[in-house]
């Protein structure tokens, strides 16, 4: 059985929810999300939350740049997610589970937001093999409630720059991946070419969210070793 981390929708969208990139200082509140997280999350069964729009399922959904190329990520028939096989991705993540709330220094602690261990475990430990130094910066959330399977999750959207070393794929059995450019991104999303729905929805706007590397230095957290760190999220 499967937990997974949940925030209650009226909590996070009280008044109405964004539909595609929400971008954080711009268009929505990093620190409001980041108390949401905090103070009103917790874990439900995977297979209940799957039907239950009243709960949203928060996914670490990380955008992995190396230099001005993207790493676009093609999920095989050999991953466990079959909604997604043959789909093309943008983002690296996945559900958060009970695991990444334990404290790795105190296993009788709880961490009140788990989603920095989820990005880490996902990223650097499950699905890719990271070298050199890194520096991730949160973005905004990606939701789109127009389908079922939308309307019970929501993306955290982190940029993940590589800046002096490599990422490869380490699901080699689950995913194939590759680096591209800006361009070869936008033709893919033009001509409708299998990009999974989140993807699709982020590849028009990437321009603005890159924006946010230049912008707020301070909102992010560099790091020299292949690891994560939460950083602080725009107002």
């Amino acid at each position: 059985m499967e937990f997974v981390f949940v925030v209650p929708r009226s909590a996070l969208f009280p008044e109405c929810a964004p539909h595609g990139l929400a971008v954080f200082g711009d268009e929505w509140s990093g620190t409001r999300f980041d108390d949401v997280v905090r103070t009103r999350g917790f874990f439900v069964e995977r297979e209940y939350a799957e039907t239950e729009p009243s709960l949203k399922q928060i996914i670490p959904y990380t955008i992995v740049m190396r230099g001005e190329e993207i790493l676009l990520l093609a999920r095989t028939k050999g991953g466990g997610e079959t909604r997604l096989h043959d789909k093309l991705s943008i983002g690296v993540g996945g559900h958060v589970n009970p695991v990444d709330a334990i404290d790795p220094e105190d296993a009788g602690r709880r961490l009140s937001d788990p989603l920095p261990a989820a990005t880490r475990r996902e990223v650097m430990e499950e699905e890719l093999e990271v070298t050199g130094a890194t520096r991730l910066t949160p973005v905004g959330l990606i939701n789109d409630d127009t389908n079922a399977v939308g309307a019970v999750h929501v993306g955290l959207v982190q940029i993940l720059e590589l800046l002096d070393g490599d990422a490869r794929v380490r699901e080699v059995d689950q995913l194939e991946g590759s680096f591209v450019s800006l361009a070869e991104l936008r033709e893919r999303a033009e001509r409708g070419d299998r990009l999974e729905t989140w993807s699709s929805l982020l590849v028009p706007r990437l321009d603005h969210a890159l924006e946010l590397l230049e912008r707020a230095p301070h909102g992010a957290q560099t790091t020299s070793e292949p690891s994560l760190v939460k950083p602080a999220l725009r107002p």
